[in-house]
């Protein structure tokens, strides 16, 4: 049986219903794809060990920094290194975003509030 394919944006109108909730899309070695809507603003936060990368499927998001934003559209990709502070927010209603990090990443990193999500769903 060949591997099973996801339309990534289908599946988040379909099976995500809050924002800042990430899902897994799919395990890559020891690392993992995650899906999320994005909603108004997330928590300040690093991860010390890991590097994080997010590509936007649709709609716009920003990542803020110390030293100032940076806004990304649909089809735009950032990586952020590890250790570096940042707090992900959305520019538009419900942005969908897709997250390479290894899979041990928790979402908020070295902050932990109601927004940590310590049991992942799939896609």
């Amino acid at each position: 049986m060949p591997p099973r394919k996801i339309n990534l944006v289908e599946a988040a109108d379909q099976k995500i219903a809050k924002v800042f909730d990430p899902h897994i899309a799919g395990d890559v070695n020891d690392a993992q794809a995650k899906v999320a809507k994005f909603g108004e603003v997330f928590d300040w936060h690093a991860h010390d060990h890991e590097d994080e990368a997010f590509l936007v499927l649709r709609g716009r998001i920003a990542i803020d920094f110390r030293d100032g934003p940076v806004e990304l559209g649909e089809g735009d990709f950032i990586v952020v290194p590890r250790g570096v502070e940042h707090r992900p927010r959305s520019l538009t209603v419900e942005p969908v975003v897709l997250m390479f990090e290894p899979a041990t990443t928790l979402n908020t990193g070295n902050a932990q509030s109601d927004l940590t999500v310590t049991d992942l769903k799939r896609l």
